[in-house]
C-alpha cells in the first residue's frame, strides 16, 4: 500500500533542518494520492478549551485497524494531500499507519500563545503544557479517529522531537512507542540556545525570532544589506542591541534569555525530564554526533530513562550525522564520505522495525541498548551499555612546543599564550558567512575543515605525530585546560580534530577545474568534538564569580559522547581559542553582572595562557 510513502511527502521532516524551518508552499490542487487516502482537518480540543489544528491522513481501503503515528510541530501541518514522494520514508511506513500532524499551541491554526516553554506540571492537572496537550490530543484521537487500533506512536526531529519526548512526562495509556530525535531538555546547557551557559548568539537570534515574530509564518531576519553575517553581528555590538534595535520587544523568548544569563529557575523549572520516573514506554532516542543544533538532549533523556528501566525499554542510536541527517541518505558528512548509506540503514534496520514491533506486533523485539554508526571505521556497532564498559580513559597532553602526545609533560614546561580581542573574534565558519539558521553552510559547519583558522595568532594548535595504529575512541570525551587570563572573565573553546593524511586522496594525473584543488580532503582538519567553557561559571552556574587575573586554574570542558576511529597514519590535533563568533556571543573579558547587557567599554583584550597539564581525556577502546 502507498501509505508507506506518505509521511515525507507531507512535511519532508528529517530531510534537513532547513525543511523544518521554511514556510510551507501551496500544495497541488489535486493530489495523485487522493484516490487512496482521506485528508481531514479537525480542531482537537484540550483541557482548557483551546483547540489545536490537526490533520488526519488515512488510507481509504485498510483491511485492518491501524495504529496512529502522531507528530506535533510548530512548523505547520499540511493543507492537503501531497503531490510527491521522497523515497526515504518508505521503510517507516511499510506496515501502514494513520498519520496525524498537529500544530502546537499558538502556531498557525491552533489557539493560544506559543511561548517555547518546555515546562511541565505533573502535580497540577489544571495547568496546560506541551505534555498535557499531547495527552489530551492522544485521548481525543483514539476515541474519534475511525478504524484506529488504539495504539499511538510519537516521533519527530528537533522541535517535533521534543514534542514527542515531553509526552513521556505523563504518557497516555495508548502511547505505545516514542522516538525523540534531536530532542532537548535544558535550554541553558548544550542544545539550541546555549553551550554550557554561553549564548548561541546567531542561532538564538534567528531561530527564536522565526518562531515568535509572527504566529502565521516563519519570517526570516534581514541582515540589513550586509554580505557577511559575521559583520552584521559584530556591528550590533553588545547582544542587547539586537533586542533593543532589531526585535523591539517582538521576541519575548530572546528578551528572557538576556534577562537570565545564569542557570536559574527560568531554565531549571523548564527541565521537563525531571518528571520522568519509571520507563514504561519503549523509547528510541536518536542523536547525531555532528548535530549543529541539538546534539545533547537525546543523550540526557536516554540516561534519565535508564535510571529506572527494569523492562529495558530505553534505547539510544547515534552516528556521524548533522541535524536530522539520519532521515536522509547519510552517505556523506559534509565532504567526508562515509562509504555507505548510514541514514537509509537507520530508517530500514532500526526505525521501521522499532515502530513495527511496538505498534503492529510484527517482527522481533529490538533488543539492543546502544547502536552507533562509528565514524572513521564507518561500520555499525552495538553495545550492551553506554558508555561501553571496555573504554579506558586515556589522557592526551598538550605540550609547550605545540605537540600532542600520550606522554605526560616534563617538569618545567612553559605556557603558551595569545591575545584574545573581542573586536576581532575568531569566526566559527569561513567568511563571507551566510546566515546561521537554515542555510546549507550552517547544516555542515561542525564538520568543516579547520585550516581556515589554524594559523591565526589567537588560535593555539597542538598536533600529534602520525598514528602508528588505529585509535578507537568510544564514550564521553572531555578536556581539562590549565589556563589563565589577564581579564576577569573569559571563554576557552576546545576542538578535537582528526587531521587526514596529505595523500588521503590520490590526485595523481587529475585534471583540475578552477576551485577543485581546494576541495580535496588531503590534509583536511576534520573536527570530531568541539565546545566552549565560560569562565564565570567554573565555580558555579548559578552564582558566577570573576576570575583572578593571571591565576592558572583548571577549566573542565565537556566534549560530549562520540564513537570515532582515528585511523593509522592520521594525526590528532587540538585547537584552543577564546572566541567563536557569532555562533557564541563575545565574552567581554571583563566580569560584569550580565554579559548580554555589557557596555561597549567592557569589551577588552586579554592575554590567555594555556599551561602544562592541559589535556584531552579520550575513552580508548582496547
Amino acid at each position: 500500500m502507498r501509505t508507506k510513502a506518505l509521511l515525507a511527502a507531507i512535511l519532508m521532516l528529517g530531510a534537513s533542518g532547513i525543511a523544518l524551518a521554511k514556510p510551507q508552499t501551496a500544495p497541488p490542487a489535486v493530489s495523485p494520492l487522493a484516490s487512496e487516502f482521506t485528508f481531514t482537518k479537525v480542531m482537537v480540543p484540550v483541557r482548557d478549551g483551546a483547540k489545536l489544528e490537526t490533520v488526519i491522513i488515512a488510507p481509504k481501503n485498510a483491511k485492518e485497524k491501524l495504529p496512529i503515528l502522531f507528530q506535533r510541530t510548530p512548523y505547520g501541518v499540511p493543507q492537503a494531500l501531497p503531490g510527491g514522494l521522497p523515497p526515504s520514508w518508505k521503510p517507516l511506513t511499510d506496515d501502514g499507519y494513520i498519520f496525524v500532524f498537529q500544530s502546537m499551541r499558538g502556531r498557525f491554526g491552533s489557539d493560544g500563545v506559543f511561548t517555547l516553554s518546555t515546562a511541565v506540571h505533573p502535580k497540577d492537572p489544571k495547568k496546560t503544557d506541551e505534555a498535557t496537550d499531547a495527552y489530551d490530543a492522544i485521548d481525543w484521537l483514539v476515541k474519534n479517529v475511525p478504524n484506529n487500533s488504539g495504539k499511538v506512536g510519537m516521533w519527530g526531529v528537533s522541535y517535533p522531537g521534543f514534542a514527542a519526548a515531553v509526552a513521556l512526562a505523563k504518557p497516555h495509556p495508548a502511547l505505545k512507542a516514542v522516538s525523540p530525535q534531536a530532542a532537548w531538555v535544558d535550554y541553558w546547557m548544550s542544545d539550541d540556545l546555549h553551550r554550557n551557559g554561553a549564548l548561541r548568539l546567531s542561532y538564538a537570534t534567528e531561530w527564536v525570532s522565526s518562531l515568535q515574530i509572527d504566529k502565521l509564518q516563519n519570517k526570516e531576519l534581514s541582515l540589513d544589506g550586509f554580505t557577511d553575517a559575521y559583520d552584521w553581528y559584530l556591528a550590533m555590538g553588545p547582544v542587547e542591541n539586537i533586542d533593543k534595535n532589531v526585535f523591539k520587544g517582538r521576541v519575548p523568548m530572546f528578551t528572557a534569555l538576556l534577562d537570565h544569563p545564569n542557570h536559574d529557575s527560568f531554565y531549571t523549572d523548564q527541565n521537563w525530564q525531571n518528571a520522568l520516573g519509571k520507563t514504561t514506554v519503549p523509547t528510541l532516542n536518536v542523536a547525531g554526533f555532528w548535530d549543529q543544533e541539538d546534539p545533547w538532549g537525546s543523550w540526557q533523556i536516554y540516561a534519565k530513562e535508564k535510571q529506572n528501566d527494569p523492562d529495558h525499554l530505553a534505547q539510544i542510536v547515534s552516528g556521524p550525522w548533522r541535524h536530522g541527517g539520519w532521515q536522509s541518505k547519510g552517505d556523506f558528512l559534509g565532504p567526508i564520505p562515509l562509504g555507505t548509506d548510514s541514514g537509509t540503514q537507520f530508517q530500514t534496520q532500526i526505525q521501521a522495525p522499532f515502530f513495527a514491533y511496538w505498534l503492529h506486533g510484527k517482527g522481533p523485539r529490538p533488543d539492543f541498548t546502544a547502536k552507533m554508526f562509528e565514524s572513521g571505521s564507518n561500520v555499525w556497532k552495538t553495545y550492551e551499555s553506554w558508555p561501553p564498559k571496555g573504554a579506558k580513559d586515556t589522557d592526551l597532553y598538550l605540550h609547550d612546543d605545540g605537540s600532542l602526545s600520550f606522554t605526560a609533560p616534563s617538569a618545567g614546561e612553559a605556557c603558551r599564550d595569545y591575545v584574545s580581542d573581542p573586536a576581532n573574534p575568531v569566526p566559527f565558519r569561513k567568511r563571507p558567512m551566510s546566515r546561521t539558521y537554515a542555510t546549507p553552510d550552517w547544516v555542515w559547519w561542525e564538520s568543516d575543515d579547520q585550516r581556515f583558522v589554524d594559523h591565526r595568532p589567537d588560535v593555539l594548535s597542538y598536533v600529534s605525530a602520525p598514528l602508528e595504529q588505529d585509535l578507537t575512541v568510544t564514550g564521553k570525551i572531555a578536556a581539562t585546560l590549565m589556563a589563565s587570563t589577564s581579564g576577569t572573565d573569559s571563554d576557552f573553546v576546545v576542538k578535537l580534530i582528526d587531521v587526514l593524511p596529505s595523500d588521503f586522496e590520490n590526485t595523481e594525473g587529475k585534471k583540475w577545474a578552477v576551485g577543485d584543488y581546494a576541495k580535496t580532503l588531503n590534509g583536511y582538519q576534520w573536527p570530531i568534538a568541539m565546545d566552549v567553557r565560560r569562565g564565570r561559571f567554573l565555580a558555579s552556574d548559578t552564582n558566577p564569580q570573576p576570575l583572578v587575573p593571571g591565576k592558572v586554574v583548571a577549566w573542565d570542558v565537556p566534549l560530549r559522547d562520540h564513537d570515532h576511529v582515528f585511523k593509522k597514519g592520521h594525526r590528532i590535533m587540538v585547537q584552543i581559542q577564546s572566541t567563536w563568533f557569532p555562533v557564541i556571543d563575545r565574552n567581554p573579558q571583563t566580569f560584569v553582572p550580565n554579559p548580554y547587557r555589557a557596555k561597549a567599554s567592557d569589551f577588552v583584550k586579554a592575554t590567555q595562557k594555556v599551561c602544562s597539564g592541559s589535556k584531552v581525556t579520550l575513552p580508548v577502546m582496547g
